[in-house]
């Protein structure tokens, strides 16, 4: 009987294949976000506020200056249409993968599409408030991911926060506080890029920071003064701890605890949708 014979390539296909049908988790994120990573650290800014609060902002006309920044959007935009997110099979490197999606997608829209050559002043100038025969940016499916296009609110509120993520115990409010709507009422964009690794920590440490801003929560008399995120997303709050007292207890730290415990009613604050850009934070004057 004659044996069987195998090529000296025989073994780099099986390989390859293997590399191709990795699940995320065996494929770092840090190379799928690398283009996303550079971005942040040439134009996001972190100031650190009073009692640990946080807040940062985007200089997007910087970015549009710079050459070698639009190439890095353009890398990202490939790196995301040849990604496979069925590939994803945890939920940190799920969560990771779909918050930075949502982040760098907002950033690069504000990038690319500029009514009359120029940046807007808030996401609702793209349409919704302003033009109501227009859909907002939340709402266009726009975002190639894997060949097919997403759009903001399905990552953040069917993919992140789907029926499918609760059912699997994927899905975290914290989103929320995660996701950046490019606007100064946002919780702060951060200037690190979400991993598998770093998820959860940074999960906590975002909220509990943004918590400890005036923007999100403060105190006026007996009235406890809430972002809008907490009006709008109640149900999500209310089916992890009840309700979103007992939430904000949960993820704020001992001086957010004692205002809840100095209240007894909820009011919303108006929601800030200038553009997150520097000169409209007056931390950043």
């Amino acid at each position: 009987m004659k044996s069987a014979r195998t090529t000296p390539w025989a073994g780099v296909i099986v390989l390859a294949l293997a590399i191709v049908a990795a699940p995320a988790s065996a494929t770092s994120l840090e190379k799928v976000f690398n283009d996303f990573q550079q971005i942040l650290d040439r134009h996001l800014t972190e100031k650190d506020l009073d009692h640990d609060g946080l807040v940062t902002a985007f200089d997007y006309h910087q970015a549009l200056a710079k050459d070698e920044t639009m190439a890095l959007v353009q890398q990202q935009r490939a790196a995301l249409a040849d990604f496979d997110p069925s590939r994803i099979d945890d939920r940190e490197s799920f969560n990771a993968f779909w918050l930075n999606a949502y982040n760098f997608f907002m950033i690069a829209h504000i990038l690319e599409e500029r009514p009359d050559g120029e940046v807007v002043e808030s996401v609702w100038d793209y349409g919704g408030r302003v033009n109501p025969f227009r859909k907002n940016v939340f709402e266009r499916e726009l975002f190639d991911i894997g060949g097919k296009k997403y759009s903001l609110d399905q990552m953040e509120k069917g993919i992140l926060l789907g029926e499918e993520a609760w059912d699997k115990g994927w899905a975290d409010a914290r989103v929320h506080f995660a996701v950046n709507c490019a606007s100064v009422g946002c919780p702060p964009l951060r200037a690190q890029m979400y991993t598998t690794d770093n998820v959860d920590d940074l999960y906590a440490e975002n909220t509990r920071r943004a918590l400890n801003t005036d923007r999100q929560l403060h105190v006026d008399g007996n009235t406890l003064m809430l972002s809008s995120l907490f009006d709008w997303y109640e149900q999500d709050y209310e089916r992890e701890e009840g309700s979103v007292r007992d939430w904000i207890r949960k993820h704020g730290d001992e001086r957010v605890a004692d205002k809840l415990d100095g209240t007894n009613r909820i009011r919303y604050i108006d929601y800030d949708w200038n553009l997150n850009s520097p000169g409209n934070f007056p931390e950043f004057d």
